[in-house]
């Protein structure tokens, strides 16, 4: 979504790595990731003067920044502001400096309880055990963080109070010595986008009372050096960036993804109470352990899962053997946050590649709504009343769903880790066979399996059926009939930066910005965004060329002008690391604004199982590999 001004929303990106000597600029160059090495910053700043009432309310006293010796101090050692109050006192927190505060009873309702351990983008975030009133978050003025871990990125929980995002550079110290900057930006507690928010609150307190009126929290990753262990954090200096909590992103070494789903919006479901969801999901990479994931994506409220199995599907529901219990933190079930994640633990199972899989879960208490990925193009089954998990017969289940609820990821052990698919509908696999797996994503992940050239990556697809570069149209929040998604700029840092071991990421998206009447212009500015983004992550980023939908109602000339611009651009630009030109591979010869009728599903823009199969031949497997 573009900002009021009509540029693009910024995002935390930049990663300078690393100083080994003061004075000394060096660069190094690895895959797609060029690191700055920068010139060792002076001492720190002293800590600007307290923000309004928002100094932490009475008797709080800012602690003073750490000097660049010092090891630094726990986050909550620095905690300075109040944010969340009671609905009875609301007048004894702070958190914008002019009185406003968070609700703790809606962060209750949300399962944001003080202490509890929430998982967002695959980080471990865990919300400040603190009653209403204490100071529960610091406010940024280059105070020096103690954090220990390795992994791919650090993850803050955060969120601006200057009625715009508002960011600065910060650096980790890692435990060699060596040092990198990082680049933090947060929206506003009130203005920014919902599309990206970790959960939204429905009100907000206030002295006089309490607003209808929606508060956002994010976690937002900026990258670290992989592999080295953190030492220390400094957060920036940033007026109005408030902090709660800060961890590392474990990198998921030793996994591979094998299957996802986006979640593409948040509509309502059923009702279902005491129901077994049995899903139908293909993994694309297999391996001899296996974990899931489930996505909490968009809520406004937990969910609870009483127990999860998984299997590999014999035919229709019924399952090879007695499907394998899954747990969670050791136990048999699990409760996820509003907009939190749950991984199961670690199983010995094995996953042969190419296998259909069956992930049940039972919903033991009333469910009227959940995140769905909306176009599963595979029929999947719901049980009528009671646990029916363990179940290996697929006599209690009905082929009642065409869509895949709350479940996000299916990863396997070991492997070389996998190739990310962001796209629209066409990735989704809109219009080809129902149950048969010919979404040009699939084909690929056959034609990797078939062969040794390159590495067997895993195939994740995260296309949604209807979705834009830059605009949402599902906007991030509430129950809602439209499930297209939010926009690929607002949904990459989920779908594809916190995928499980992804290592190269291919873009496929456009024209459908370009049929609602969005410009060349604008969409070539979202597009080099994902680039700029994945590759400042170290991805190997793909760009892929719109194709043609000549006799599509509403293809007009004029829209074909700004798809061939928009082409133009990613064929010449350099902003990918490499190009499929799809483009080509399907355009008709004599009449190129559109498709082969031989490829053409019919609908003159979605491409048939013929179409989908000659993009997948169409891929040169060595741009896969960094």
């Amino acid at each position: 979504m573009l900002t009021r001004s009509g540029t693009l929303p910024s995002f935390s990106v930049r990663l300078s790595v690393e100083r080994e000597e003061p004075g000394v600029v060096r660069w190094v160059r690895g895959g797609a990731l060029t690191l700055a090495l920068l010139v060792l910053l002076g001492p720190a700043a002293p800590a600007p003067a307290a923000e309004g009432r928002g100094a932490g309310g009475r008797g709080a006293e800012r602690p003073a920044a750490e000097g660049r010796g010092a090891a630094g101090r726990p986050l909550e050692r620095y905690f300075d502001n109040r944010a969340v109050s009671d609905d009875a006192r609301p007048g004894l927190a702070d958190f914008d400096g002019a009185g406003a505060s968070l609700p703790a009873r809606d962060l209750a309702a949300a399962g944001w309880t003080p202490g509890r351990v929430l998982t967002v983008q695959g980080a471990r975030l865990t919300w400040p055990a603190r009653r209403p009133g204490e100071p529960d978050n610091v406010r940024a003025a280059g105070q020096r963080v103690r954090l220990a871990g390795r992994g791919d990125a650090l993850a803050f929980l955060v969120a601006g109070t200057s009625g715009t995002e508002v960011g600065g550079r910060g650096e980790v110290e890692y435990a060699d010595g060596g040092r990198s900057a990082y680049t933090l930006t947060a929206p506003d507690w009130r203005t920014g986008p919902l599309a990206t928010k970790a959960v939204a609150l429905p009100h907000i307190n206030t002295p006089s009372g309490r607003l209808a009126e929606r508060a956002r929290l994010y976690v937002v990753t900026v990258p670290v050096a992989p592999g080295r262990a953190v030492a220390s954090v400094r957060l920036p200096h940033a007026p109005g960036l408030h902090v709660f909590a800060l961890s590392v992103r474990d990198s998921s070494r030793g996994w591979t993804g094998s299957w996802a789903a986006s979640a593409s919006g948040y509509p309502a479901v059923g009702p279902w109470a005491d129901r077994t969801l049995r899903l139908v999901v293909r993994a694309s990479a297999g391996g001899s352990r296996v974990r899931v994931r489930f996505d909490n994506t968009f809520a406004a409220a937990p969910v609870r899962i009483g127990a999860a199995t998984v299997a590999v599907r014999a035919s229709g529901a019924a399952a090879r053997g007695r499907p394998a219990a899954l747990s969670f933190g050791g136990a048999d079930g699990v409760v996820i946050p509003a907009g939190a994640q749950a991984y199961s633990d670690p199983l010995r199972f094995t996953v042969p590649a190419g296998a259909d899989l069956l992930v049940s879960f039972h919903l033991p208490r009333r469910v009227a709504a959940l995140p769905v990925h909306r176009l599963a193009v595979q029929r999947s089954y719901l049980s009528g009343a009671g646990d029916h998990t363990a179940d290996a017969s697929g006599n209690a289940y009905t082929p009642a769903l065409r869509n895949w609820p709350l479940l996000a990821g299916v990863d396997v052990g070991g492997g070389p880790g996998s190739v990310v698919l962001l796209g629209d509908s066409i990735t989704d696999g809109d219009r080809s066979t129902v149950g048969a797996n010919r979404r040009w994503p699939d084909v690929l992940a056959r034609r990797l399996r078939a062969q040794r050239a390159v590495p067997r990556y895993g195939v994740l697809n995260q296309g949604v059926s209807g979705n834009r570069v830059v605009t949402d149209r599902y906007p991030g929040d509430g129950v809602s009939a439209d499930q297209s998604g939010v926009s690929a700029v607002h949904r990459f840092d989920r779908d594809v930066l916190a995928q499980t071991s992804a290592r190269t990421a291919v873009v496929f998206e456009g024209v459908n910005d370009l049929l609602s009447g969005t410009d060349a212009r604008s969409v070539i500015a979202g597009l080099r965004d994902l680039a700029e983004r994945g590759r400042a992550r170290g991805l190997r980023m793909l760009g892929a060329t719109v194709l043609p939908c000549g006799g599509r109602s509403g293809c007009t000339a004029a829209v074909d002008a700004e798809r061939a611009e928009v082409n133009a651009w990613i064929r010449g630009s350099g902003a990918f690391d490499a190009v499929l030109d799809f483009d080509a591979v399907l355009r008709d010869p004599a009449d190129p604004d559109r498709m082969r009728a031989g490829y053409d599903s019919g609908d003159h823009l979605h491409p048939g199982d013929p179409g989908l199969a000659a993009l997948a031949r169409s891929v040169d497997l060595r741009l896969l590999s960094p």
